[in-house]
């Protein structure tokens, strides 16, 4: 039996492209870094999330291409505005492009059911989250089908959604 990569490698192991496509209001709750925020505390973002700051900042380095894109419900909920406080600190320092699309402007794109990261437009890690946003399962595929369809997705997503830096929270 073949032993199913980690993300870590499926991120070290990818040589040109890695696309995330984000369609959930609220993830993981009970997440410490999210309650500190709730709270008030500060956070530095390279320091909180070091593991991935080095991952994305070591795959961008050697030229891979790394983005996000963001589906997200207006006025955004309490989550979202969340990932938008720390996506400076923590995404787009290490390298990453992260764009934000209004779900209003999404109703005409085919979009997968989850959210998913997508390697090398080959291999497709497909996030399953429970209906809170926690115990997030994750199943990889190298179906040529559904690489397509999520290429296909993000793109469309991608060439409308808007740069953080220009993205206004309503």
């Amino acid at each position: 039996m073949t032993r199913t990569p980690t993300f870590e490698e499926l991120f070290r192991d990818c040589q040109r492209t890695a696309v995330h496509l984000e369609m959930r209001d609220a993830y993981m709750k009970s997440d410490p870094a999210f309650i500190d925020w709730k709270a008030g505390q500060a956070l530095d973002p390279a320091e909180r999330w070091a593991d991935w700051h080095s991952l994305v900042s070591a795959a961008t380095s050697r030229g891979v291409e790394v983005r996000r894109a963001r589906i997200v419900s207006t006025p955004v909920s309490e989550y979202i505005r969340f990932e938008y406080d720390v996506t400076d600190g923590l995404n787009l320092a290490a390298g990453e492009d992260v764009r934000w699309l209004s779900r209003r402007s999404a109703t005409d794109l085919a979009l997968p059911g989850n959210d998913f990261w997508l390697f090398d437009s080959s291999l497709v890690l497909v996030n399953h989250f429970d209906g809170d946003g926690e115990n997030m399962e994750v199943e990889l595929t190298d179906a040529p089908e559904v690489a397509k369809l999520c290429e296909s997705a993000f793109e469309a997503v991608w060439q409308r959604a808007t740069p953080h830096a220009q993205f206004a929270l309503a």
